[in-house]
C-alpha cells in the first residue's frame, strides 16, 4: 500500500475527487486522494458528504466547475481560478475522469511535452516530418506559475473544427503541483484561445485519476464533439504514460537527461523541488 502524504502543500491544498456526473444519491462513490480512501455520499439537498474511510472524519469540500474538490487539510488558498469559465461564448466540458497507472506529476509532464505529438498523436496534433519542436520561451511568473509561451507546433487536426493543417500557437501553464492549463490556437476565431486544464487527481504515488476541464469555444462545434476529441486524444497517451520507467517522476537533474524541447519540464521539477513536493516524486539526491 502507499504511504500516505505528508507535504503540506498538496494536504493543503484542493483537488478534484469526482466529476459531478458520476455522482448519484442512489449509491456511494469511492475514490482515493493521496494515499486516503474516501467515500463520497448524496445528502437531500443536493449536498456532497466526503469521509475518510479510516477515521470516519468528515473532509472539506466544494463544488466547481462540474467537480467535486476536496482538501484533506486546512486550505491555504482558493481553488484553482479558470477565469474563461466566465465567458458565455465557451463549452464547459468535463473530459471525463480517467484512470492512470502513474504518478500525477508524470502525467503533469506529459502534457506539457510538444515533443510526443508527431510519434502519439500521429495525424492529429502532429505529423511527420513536422518533428522539430521550435525554440520557446519558459520562466517563473510572479504568481508563481510555471509558463512556457511562444510554443509553435504544426498540427494536421488541432481540434474538431479544424479544416486543415496549420501552426499552432500553444501557452502551457502550470498552476499547482497536479494542475496544468493548455491554451492553444482556436481554428476559427484566430485571435481567441481554447483552453484545456487537466487537474489530476493524484489517487497514490503510483497512480492518478486525469479530469479534463475544457472551455472550448462555441463556434462551428458541439459540447460533445469537444469531449470526444479530448477523450481520443488521451486515449493515446495513457498507454504511453503506463509504460513510462519509473512511475514516479525523478526530480534529481542528473537522473534524466533533457533535450532542448524539454526546457518548460526542467523548470517544472526544479519548481517540484523547491517546493518540497515528494508525493509521486523521486526526490533529488543531497
Amino acid at each position: 500500500m502507499s504511504a500516505l502524504c505528508s507535504d503540506r502543500v498538496l494536504l493543503d491544498d484542493w483537488h478534484v475527487v469526482a466529476d459531478l456526473a458520476n455522482l448519484s444519491p442512489q449509491a456511494p462513490f469511492r475514490t482515493r486522494l493521496l494515499g486516503v480512501d474516501l467515500t463520497i455520499r448524496c445528502r437531500q439537498g443536493d449536498i456532497k458528504q466526503v469521509v475518510r474511510n479510516d477515521n470516519g472524519q468528515n473532509v472539506r469540500a466544494t463544488e466547481r466547475y462540474g467537480f467535486l474538490w476536496a482538501c484533506l487539510g486546512n486550505p491555504a488558498r482558493d481553488i484553482v481560478a479558470v477565469p474563461e469559465a466566465l465567458e458565455d461564448d465557451r463549452h464547459f466540458v468535463t473530459g471525463g475522469s480517467i484512470a492512470v497507472r502513474v504518478s500525477g506529476l508524470r502525467a503533469v509532464e506529459n502534457f506539457l511535452d510538444m515533443g510526443h505529438f508527431p510519434f502519439v498523436h500521429t495525424g492529429w496534433l502532429g505529423d511527420e516530418p513536422h518533428t522539430e519542436v521550435a525554440p520557446y520561451k519558459v520562466e517563473l511568473t510572479p504568481d508563481d506559475e510555471v509558463v512556457a509561451s511562444e510554443c509553435k507546433f504544426y498540427q494536421p487536426i488541432a481540434s474538431p473544427t479544424a479544416k486543415e493543417g496549420f501552426i499552432v500557437e500553444y501557452i502551457y501553464k502550470v498552476i499547482r503541483p497536479y494542475t496544468v492549463a493548455l491554451y492553444k490556437s482556436n481554428p476559427v476565431q484566430k485571435d481567441r484561445l481554447d483552453v484545456i486544464t487537466l487537474f489530476v487527481q493524484p489517487v497514490d504515488e503510483d497512480n492518478c485519476i486525469a479530469h479534463p476541464f475544457l472551455c472550448y469555444l462555441k463556434d462551428g462545434i458541439d459540447a460533445a464533439t469537444v469531449r470526444a476529441f479530448m477523450q481520443l486524444i488521451f486515449a493515446q497517451d495513457k498507454p504511453i504514460l503506463e509504460n513510462q520507467v519509473p512511475k514516479r517522476l525523478p526530480l534529481d537533474p542528473r537522473a534524466e537527461t533533457p533535450i532542448r524541447a524539454d526546457a518548460v519540464a526542467v523548470l517544472y521539477r526544479r519548481w517540484l523541488r523547491d517546493k518540497s513536493v515528494t508525493y509521486g516524486a523521486i526526490p533529488a539526491r543531497s
